[in-house]
C-alpha cells in the first residue's frame, strides 16, 4: 500500500479524473438502483406491508389478485385449515376516485379489510375506523397532495358512493396508485352497487384469502382447498402487471452500469500499467516481488473505489432529501451497503487485467524498452 499511496500523491491529477470518473459512475449505479427499490416498493407496497406469508386465489387466476373470486366457503374451509385468527378475506379492485370539490378524477386502489385485523393498516393521520362508521375509508397520504383531508370526502367513480376520510396511511400503494382501505361491510355494499360480484360462484365476494400458515398447518390448507392456487406474498408482488417487466429493465440497466464502470477501470489502469512497463521491470530487478507490486494495484483501485463510492453515497443521502415525493426513490442501508460491495467487487476485477500485465512483465525487456 506504501508504493499505490506514493503513485497517487505523485500524480494528483491523473488519478483525481479517474476518482471523478468512479464518482460519477458509482453515483449513477446507486441512484438506478434506488429507483428501481423505490419503483418494486411503489408498484407492490400494500402487499409487501401485509402480514400475510400466503394468498388463496381463485383457480387459473394465474397468481393475480384482480383476477380471483372467492368466497365464504373458501373462507370458512381456509380458518378450518388454519385457524379463525390466521384467515381473512381480501378484497381489490382499481378504481377511479375524485376529491369533492374538485374536478379531477385520481387512480385508486381499493382494499377491503378487517378494520379489526391483522390486515388493517396503521394510521398515521386521523383515526382509525370504528364498527358503526359506514362508507369510512382509510387513504394513503399522496391523495392529500390533490386536496383530500381528514374529514373530506372522496367519492368512487364507478359506483358514486361517498367516501368519508377516517384517516391517512402512509406507503400503502398498489400498482403505482394510492391505496383506499374500505371495511368488509363497506364493501360489501359496494358489490351491491356493481357487478363485480359476478363470477363462477354466487358465494364470490372477495378476491383473496391472506392467511398466515407455514409447516403442517401450509399443507392442510393446499389439502383442504385442492383446487385452489395457494401462492406466497412475493409471487403476489410478481404477479403484479408490470412488476417484473419493469423490474427487469432496470435491473439489466444496473447490471450494464456494473459491467461498464469494471471496463472503464480495467481500460484506466491497463493503460496506467502500460506506461510503468519500465518501472515495474526495474523494481523486479531489485527483487520486489510480483505479488507486492500485484498488491499496490489492486490497492489503488479499491482505494480510488472506496473513496468514490463514500462520496457517492453521501450525495445520494443529499440528493434523497431534495427529491420530490412524487419520485419513488427507495434505498434502504442494506441495500446500500449490499449495492456497493458489489461495485467494490467488480472495481477489482477489473484490476486484474493489469494485473495480469504486471505478472508478464520482465525485468529485463522491460529495462531495455526504458532504455532504448
Amino acid at each position: 500500500m506504501f508504493l499505490a499511496l506514493r503513485e497517487i500523491r505523485h500524480a494528483k491529477a491523473r488519478y483525481a479524473l479517474i476518482a471523478l470518473i468512479m464518482l460519477l459512475v458509482s453515483f449513477l449505479v446507486l441512484f438506478v438502483t434506488g429507483l428501481a427499490r423505490g419503483l418494486a416498493y411503489d408498484n407492490a407496497a400494500s402487499i409487501q406491508n401485509m402480514a400475510a406469508t400466503h394468498f388463496v386465489l381463485q383457480e387459473q387466476s394465474e397468481h393475480r389478485l384482480a383476477r380471483s373470486a372467492v368466497g365464504n366457503k373458501e373462507l370458512a374451509a381456509a380458518r378450518e385449515a388454519v385457524g379463525d385468527a390466521q384467515a381473512t378475506p381480501l378484497g381489490m379492485r382499481m378504481s377511479a376516485v375524485m376529491v369533492e370539490g374538485s374536478s379531477g378524477k385520481l387512480d385508486a386502489a381499493l382494499l377491503a379489510v378487517d378494520m379489526n385485523g391483522w390486515l388493517s393498516p396503521s394510521v398515521a393521520a386521523g383515526r382509525t375506523i370504528t364498527g358503526g362508521a359506514v362508507m369510512t375509508i382509510l387513504a394513503d397520504r399522496k391523495l392529500a397532495e390533490s386536496g383530500a383531508q381528514v374529514g373530506g370526502v372522496i367519492v368512487d367513480v364507478a359506483t358514486g358512493i361517498r367516501l368519508t376520510i377516517a384517516g391517512f396511511v402512509d406507503d400503502e400503494s398498489f400498482s403505482h396508485a394510492p391505496a383506499v382501505f374500505i371495511s368488509l361491510d363497506d364493501w360489501s355494499a359496494m358489490q351491491a352497487r356493481t357487478e363485480l360480484a359476478a363470477g363462477p360462484s354466487a358465494d364470490a365476494s372477495y378476491n383473496a384469502i391472506a392467511v398466515q400458515a407455514s409447516g403442517d398447518r401450509l399443507e392442510a390448507l393446499r389439502e383442504a382447498l385442492p383446487e385452489a392456487e395457494i401462492i406466497t406474498k412475493a409471487d403476489a408482488v410478481s404477479a403484479i402487471p408490470g412488476y417484473k417487466e419493469e423490474q427487469g429493465s432496470l435491473l439489466m440497466m444496473i447490471v450494464f452500469l456494473f459491467v461498464i464502470s469494471a471496463f472503464v477501470l480495467a481500460v484506466f489502469f491497463y493503460v496506467i500499467t502500460l506506461q510503468k512497463a519500465g518501472q515495474f521491470g526495474i523494481l523486479k530487478a531489485i527483487g520486489t516481488r510480483t505479488s507486492y507490486l500485484a498488491g499496490s494495484v489492486i490497492g489503488q483501485v479499491l482505494l480510488l473505489s472506496t473513496g468514490s463510492l463514500a462520496a457517492s453515497s453521501l450525495l445520494i443521502l443529499l440528493a434523497q432529501t431534495a427529491l420530490p415525493a412524487s419520485l419513488p426513490f427507495r434505498l434502504e442501508t442494506d441495500t446500500l451497503l449490499l449495492t456497493c460491495a458489489l461495485f467494490l467487487g467488480m472495481s477489482a476485477a477489473g484490476s486484474l487485467l493489469s494485473v495480469a500485465q504486471v505478472a508478464r512483465t520482465n525485468a529485463l525487456d522491460a529495462i531495455g524498452r526504458a532504455a532504448g
